[in-house]
């Protein structure tokens, strides 16, 4: 059994942050740098399993994405009582997240057996060979979502308790055999396609069980409590519904991107994967926010968690400045990285100064997004993200679309974006009604 030392919220130094960010990074990235070796080995099947991989890989994305909204509302609500000195309590509401996780997983995993097909011919446009072997390789890869879920709550509550050793490692390890396994089951034991699956599946049972195991470790009760679930299923309702309104407002402006022609349309795609890179550097920090600032004000003292949100914030600005030196210094270049065609790079620069400009800014809103989140201030965020993507985002896209502005129109509508988050998170933060102290919000 683990006991991590609950530091003070006053001794969260930048070197504590950076203690809890970093391990909470490579977490993130871990997904992320396997989907590309899974992509890579896929490729040179053919353009069929790639496409159908494509395809897939879209619907196990989405699955992730629920099970980081279950992770960030297990964090805040088991720091808080963590912070209040009962550890039991706060491994308990990772028993509780992982019964929902489960609960879920296995849900999905049935879902995509009897409606997999359906799912993958309408995300192909209709029947045909992507359509059947996405079908084959998403019910396959299905039967991971317990483990997937389960990693995700298990996360959850041991960043609650700032143990950040034992999710690298259970992350990591499963990873790492599955990078192993998959060129293997897809080529020398002949699996192709479904080889990559059954890897996926493989890992991510590993992992689920080995957070499942760290719970057991803890020697606390493994009932199902009905009325924790439920409470944990409003705050996950809430982050799901910001959730929702953010990826309206990505796909809303990939869509107006695509009316202003392909070079158009490949610019925009290059400088968001850059934009979604920057931001799961900036979620780390996030994390880490919110299981200081959840710590804090479990154990009653408000006046640190303003001061761990204020110098939280001002890191953020940090790294988004630097962030902005590095795009900035790489304008010429980058965009060659993923394009050699003249117009996308053309197209690229009229994003670019709008992408550097915004990268301090968005430093800050991820990190007091954090704050927020581990204060249980999630209601706040959820109204906050859809008055900023229905008042200002949104509109603002669709002017650019209709006043013919191109592409530097758009990421001028995601700046507004970002600015209108600032400065209505400062305001928040200013008022001090996010810090409810006590073990529970």
């Amino acid at each position: 059994m683990s006991h991590s030392v609950a530091l003070g919220p006053r001794a969260a130094t930048p070197r504590r942050i950076a203690a809890l960010a970093l391990p909470a990074l490579v977490v993130l990235a871990a997904e992320p740098i396997y989907v590309l070796v899974d992509t890579a080995v896929v490729g040179h099947l053919g353009r069929v399993p790639l496409a159908a991989l494509a395809v897939g890989g879209t619907v196990l994305t989405l699955i992730a994405w629920l099970g980081t909204v279950v992770a960030y509302g297990t964090t805040g609500r088991s720091a808080r009582r963590f912070g209040a000195g009962d550890r039991a309590s706060a491994v308990a509401e990772g028993v509780q997240a992982s019964w929902l996780a489960l609960g879920v997983g296995v849900l999905v995993a049935l879902g995509m057996q009897v409606g997999g097909g359906a799912l993958a011919r309408t995300l192909a446009g209709g029947s045909g060979e992507v359509a059947d072997a996405a079908a084959q390789w998403l019910r396959v890869a299905a039967l991971g979502a317990p483990g997937l879920l389960l990693a995700a709550a298990g996360n959850g509550w041991l960043r609650g308790v700032q143990d950040v050793r034992r999710p690298l490692v259970f992350v990591l390890g499963p990873n790492l055999l599955s990078a192993v396994l998959c060129p293997l089951l897809v080529y020398p034991a002949g699996l192709g396609l479904v080889g990559s699956a059954v890897a996926n599946v493989v890992a991510q049972t590993i992992c689920g069980v080995l957070f499942a195991g760290a719970l057991v470790a803890e020697r606390v009760s493994l009932r199902p409590r009905p009325r924790l679930i439920g409470q944990q299923l409003a705050l996950s309702r809430d982050l799901l519904i910001r959730g929702v309104a953010f990826q309206a407002s990505f796909l809303s402006a990939t869509a107006v991107a695509a009316r202003f022609g392909t070079a158009a349309v490949g610019a925009h795609q290059i400088a968001l994967q850059l934009w979604f890179f920057t931001a799961l550097v900036l979620d780390a920090l996030a994390i880490a926010a919110q299981s200081l600032v959840g710590a804090a004000l479990g154990s009653g003292d408000d006046a640190a968690a303003r001061d761990l949100a204020r110098r939280i914030g001002l890191l953020g600005g940090v790294c988004g400045v630097a962030f902005a030196v590095l795009i900035a210094a790489g304008a010429g270049v980058v965009p060659g990285w993923f394009s050699s065609d003249p117009q996308v790079r053309d197209q690229a620069m009229l994003a670019w100064p709008w992408f550097v400009a915004m990268q301090p800014l968005a430093g800050v809103v991820f990190a007091l997004d954090g704050v927020l989140i581990g204060a249980g201030d999630v209601r706040y965020l959820r109204n906050l993200t859809i008055v900023a993507a229905l008042g200002g985002f949104l509109p603002a896209i669709w002017l650019a679309y209709g006043l013919d502005l191109g592409l530097g129109g758009i990421w001028a509508g995601l700046t507004l974006f970002v600015v209108i988050r600032l400065v209505a998170l400062l305001l928040r933060l200013r008022s001090g009604g996010w810090a409810v102290v006590g073990a529970v919000r």
